[in-house]
């Protein structure tokens, strides 16, 4: 069983950078593919950015150019650098990875990002 634990999460003013990070423990030989969502209260989850074992990217539209993914597979990492945030980045963040050749997923259990002056 795959347990997926984020942190780096906070309160940062607009314009102000966090780092994300989520690590994963036991086996994740099967994932191919790590990312982050996002839910803000009344809004259903959403795709932050996603990463492949390609090292294949990709993001959603309102953090192109801001947010930036990457993965440490020896650390079994994912990452998420977020620059120049925005009062509508507030939200909590999640972390998933995902095999998709077998039908299974994990979650991480949130890590609320709050961005406000």
């Amino acid at each position: 069983q795959v347990q997926l634990v984020e942190s780096g999460g906070g309160l940062v003013q607009p314009g102000g950078s966090l780092r994300l990070s989520c690590a994963a423990s036991g086996s994740i030989f099967s994932i191919n593919v790590m990312g982050w969502y996002r839910q803000a209260p009344g809004k259903e989850r959403e795709l932050v950015a996603a990463i492949t074992n390609s090292v294949s990217t990709n993001y959603a539209d309102s953090v192109k150019g801001r947010f930036t993914i990457s993965r440490d597979n020896a650390k079994k990492t994912v990452l998420l650098q977020m620059n120049s945030l925005k009062p509508e980045d507030t939200a909590v963040y999640y972390c998933n990875m995902r095999a998709t050749r077998y039908g299974y997923e994990y979650w991480g259990q949130g890590t609320q990002v709050t961005v406000s002056s």
